[in-house]
């Protein structure tokens, strides 16, 4: 069969510009995968990058055109609303017989599948968690003209119009999965995008990784051969040496995560390659590290999430402040200064947790980088449907749903913390704009740069020292107020990065 599977073109609203990612990072190879499995069944596949070839619906539209699939599989990657373009589309190709059959899938896909067919009826089915094992039912259930009802994990509308699936069992054994199919496209990015591993054995209450994978499959990790026989692969395919592992947790649990890291490292040497990773903090251990950086490790995403334990209990990180300062110590001591996830602002916290955090990070040197403390400054809870915090906000009536409701948000318990955020968000949203063609690396820093940073960095810890110490001492401000003070501290940035358009 021809089976086209489409990245569609997105965007990010300006507001949006400090928050969360669409989905984690991991999605950016699920199409990958889906063409890995399908080619390896004998089916003729195509991915169009639309996202990152920057194509217009009409070019999406010729290429259809030219390539009439039997399937058109979308990823369909979380916005923050509702997609009216893309199903537009879909229709389009639907009514003019482009194509035939269209399924969803991806993270939005599988925690929102009713949603999705509610929102467009040219879409024919949905796949509910990880896709490269029933998209191949699907395709192969298609082509003999069999039903699709009782496919593992493909979600159809019932006669009454709801979503109706049964589960899939996830692969256990995720060496048997076929490699990835990278484009063009994947390959132009700085990093090749790897997965080492899926899924995660944490519980994080604002994290829906394994809603996707399914509740209660446990982290499981590739073998370190099989990641090795990918990587040289690649290297033999593009001569590329940089990569960055997209699990969202590169070890696994316990000692025999940490020997499994340890023979990833041993591998990975003689390769001579430079690579990222995300982990959790109760993982850093000090010879995993020292292994890993000999082997190429340059840098790490970790999340500290709060320097309070009180608050890390909230979120059920399972893991202390004390184990976010050593794994901090044990990284520098072997020359990586960690990208960090923190939250700044989650929907029960006081000002005394506020104050907590921000001690926490003056004094582990983590308000010194432009770029780390306007997000480590701001960043609040962002409330995801597939989370325990979506569902205990939900039995709590808390729950404020945005459209398309995939995400819901909650007023703060503490007014004063409210203020302060409404500040913050504006202040680093600014900034982010500011900064966003630097930081993509779509312009070359200008002279200077590094000074100017530098400056801002300083307005913004001491904005927001001086807004946080007023609410402390019992301050109001009003909505006009926190205009002004946001409009000076505008000024103020503007003025220390000598604004220009070669900036922007």
């Amino acid at each position: 069969m021809k089976i086209v599977l489409l990245e569609h073109p997105r965007s990010i609203a300006p507001d949006r510009c400090n928050d969360i990612a669409n989905t984690p990072l991991s999605s950016c190879l699920i199409s990958g995968y889906v063409a890995g499995m399908l080619k390896s069944r004998g089916h003729d596949i195509e991915i169009i990058e639309g996202y990152l070839d920057r194509l217009s619906y009409a070019e999406i539209e010729d290429r259809i055109r030219t390539l009439k699939p039997d399937i058109l599989g979308i990823h369909i990657v979380y916005h923050w609303q509702q997609d009216i373009a893309l199903f537009n589309f879909l229709e389009k190709m639907k009514q003019l017989g482009q194509t035939s059959f269209i399924t969803a899938y991806g993270f939005y896909a599988t925690i929102s599948p009713q949603a999705i067919m509610n929102n467009c009826a040219a879409i024919d089915s949905v796949i509910v968690g990880e896709a490269e094992g029933p998209f191949a039912e699907l395709a192969e259930a298609i082509n003999a003209k069999n039903s699709i009802f009782s496919v593992p994990g493909i979600a159809v509308r019932d006669v009454s119009c709801n979503s109706q699936f049964k589960k899939q069992t996830p692969i256990r054994d995720i060496d048997m999965v076929p490699f990835p199919v990278r484009t063009e496209a994947l390959y132009r990015l700085p990093e090749v995008n790897i997965l080492g591993s899926r899924g995660c054995y944490g519980r994080c209450t604002f994290c829906y990784v394994n809603a996707y994978h399914g509740k209660g499959i446990p982290w499981r990790g590739r073998s370190p051969e099989n990641i090795e026989a990918e990587i040289k692969a690649i290297i033999a395919e593009s001569g590329k040496r940089d990569f960055y592992f997209t699990d969202p947790n590169f070890f696994g649990p316990g000692q025999s995560g940490q020997e499994r890291a340890l023979r990833i490292a041993v591998l990975l040497k003689p390769m001579q390659i430079r690579f990222g990773i995300e982990g959790r903090v109760n993982d850093i251990h000090d010879e995993t590290i020292a292994a890993l950086v000999d082997a190429g490790l340059r840098h790490i995403l970790i999340g500290l999430e709060s320097g309070r334990d009180e608050s890390l209990k909230r979120m059920n990180k399972m893991t202390t402040v004390a184990q976010n300062e050593n794994a901090l110590r044990i990284l520098r001591k072997h020359g990586i200064e960690p990208n960090v996830g923190f939250i700044m602002f989650e929907p029960d916290a006081t000002l005394q947790d506020i104050r907590i955090n921000f001690e926490f990070l003056k004094r582990n040197d983590l308000l010194k980088n432009l770029a780390v403390t306007a997000n480590v400054l701001y960043h609040h809870q962002i409330v995801l449907e597939g989370t325990e915090a979506f569902e205990s906000l939900k039995r709590e009536e808390r729950l404020q749903l945005q459209s398309p409701g995939y995400e819901g948000s909650a007023g703060f318990r503490s007014p004063e913390v409210a203020v302060l955020s409404d500040i913050m968000r504006q202040v680093t949203n600014i900034i982010f704009s500011r900064m966003a063609n630097i930081w993509s690396g779509r312009i070359i820093e200008p002279p200077g740069i590094q000074r100017r940073c530098s400056d801002i960095n300083c307005i913004v810890v001491e904005l927001f020292e001086y807004h946080l110490s007023a609410l402390e001492a019992g301050k109001p401000f009003d909505a006009k107020q926190i205009a002004l003070m946001v409009q000076a501290a505008e000024e103020e940035i503007d003025s220390s990065m000598h604004y220009s358009s070669t900036i922007l």
